[in-house]
């Protein structure tokens, strides 16, 4: 009989080492509590130097982060508006679908639209041949936003050949995904405008906060004026254009600053979790999310998708869904309710941008070129062309905290295995 568990085990929560509050100490001890302090300073230069970039700009949250990355690329493509309209201005985006949706807002706040680029099985990532799909329908199209998706990196050679092929600039959002290469690089450091995250549940934390990262010295500046209500160069505070409180605070710099010397510690336990269930789970009809040999992922979350022919009746509306047991087979559904009833959580995948109530008039590239039409193959038994819903539909996150005990994963094994019964 398996029982729940006494302390509930998380998804991925915060993991604290110590050093965290020596740092914050300093912070309140020297009076340096607002944007301003050591600790910025040496969280922008320790994380420059760790991820292979010449600046990086230190925010008060990954969001933030993406958000000037795309007003800097609406900028140089585009030219400053002349009103607050936006730097998009009503011009298209292409955007990874299967991410959270701090990815894609960015985009609505400069007033662009967003066009929504199909997975792919190999990474869970934008699909490259959507990309060039996308492409070949919309021509006029200078900017793309890539996502590595649970700390996978995506195919970035292939994205990179397609967007310079057509003139295009990439917003790289590694949030998830700090600490993971792609061919020995850092992610981080493959778009024109890069984003990274310290929020709460992330490989590591300030609570909040994240990063701009960049090689352009012009691009760090306009980022650190702008996040800092844009104030000009003058004895009284002096307003040329639009800025915004975004700066990160030298009291959470403090925290991220005790994280960085354990990165590497734990995408190690992360691994190891990730090798785990896939031994623990390998006789079942499931697969471990995949990524790609030439990446080396920071395992940030460990996921599964079950098999077609294994999956029991699920239905999902908007906000509620059911399911019907069935021997032999399980779902997304089933294995989640599961595994809180036992104290135990667990997520479901990203939902598609493209099946967001929000986002579900804009336009959605496969890569056979084909959008909404077949976003629901799956249901009815058909091929998937719909890559993103499909592995919605199927897939799901495992509980993938790094202070998880072996034996308490093994008994969240044998609850993911009693589902299967």
């Amino acid at each position: 009989m398996i029982k729940p568990f006494e302390k509930k085990v998380w998804l991925s929560s915060p993991t604290m080492h110590g050093e965290e509050l020596e740092y914050i100490k300093k912070a309140y001890e020297t009076n340096w509590m607002s944007t301003v302090g050591e600790n910025i300073n040496e969280v922008e230069r320790q994380i420059a130097e760790k991820v292979g970039c010449k600046y990086a700009v230190a925010l008060s949250a990954g969001t933030a982060a993406l958000h000037l990355c795309t007003k800097l690329a609406g900028e140089k493509l585009y030219g400053m508006p002349k009103t607050n309209e936006g730097t998009l201005q009503g011009h298209k985006v292409f955007c990874t679908d299967m991410t959270f949706d701090a990815t894609v807002n960015p985009i609505a706040y400069e007033n662009g639209e967003a066009v929504f680029i199909d997975t792919e099985y190999d990474t869970w990532n934008m699909d490259p041949k959507a990309l060039e799909k996308a492409f070949e329908i919309y021509p006029d199209v200078r900017l793309v936003v890539v996502a590595h998706l649970y700390g996978t990196p995506a195919k970035m050679d292939e994205i990179k050949r397609i967007c310079k092929a057509h003139n295009a600039l990439i917003i790289e959002d590694a949030a998830e995904s700090l600490g993971a290469t792609y061919k020995g690089q850092q992610t981080g450091t493959f778009g024109d405008y890069n984003a990274i995250s310290f929020n709460g549940n992330k490989i590591i934390t300030g609570s909040s906060g994240g990063m701009f990262l960049t090689d352009s010295k012009a691009d760090a500046e306009k980022v650190r004026k702008w996040s800092t209500q844009s104030r000009e160069n003058a004895p009284w505070y002096q307003h040329e254009e639009i800025g915004y409180n975004y700066r990160m605070s030298n009291v959470i710099a403090g925290v991220v600053r005790g994280q960085i010397p354990h990165l590497e510690e734990h995408i190690a336990q992360k691994k190891a979790i990730y090798e785990r269930y896939k031994e623990g789970l390998k006789d079942l009809p499931i697969t471990m999310n995949p990524y790609s040999p030439d990446s080396e992922p920071n395992f940030w979350l460990s996921c599964l998708i079950i098999d077609p022919e294994a999956m029991c009746k699920q239905v999902r509306g908007d906000s509620e869904t059911t399911f019907i047991k069935e021997h032999g087979k399980s779902c997304p559904t089933e294995i989640l309710e599961t595994l809180a009833s036992y104290n135990a959580e667990g997520r479901p995948i990203w939902k598609p941008m493209h099946l967001q109530p929000i986002y579900r008039m804009n336009a959605f590239i496969t890569k056979d070129g084909n959008g909404r039409a077949n976003s629901n193959a799956y249901i009815a038994g058909e091929k998937a062309t719909d890559v993103g819903a499909d592995i919605f539909q199927r897939g799901l996150c495992l509980p993938s905290d790094n202070k998880m005990t072996e034996e308490e994963q093994d008994v969240v094994i044998k609850i993911i295995r009693k589902c299967f019964e």
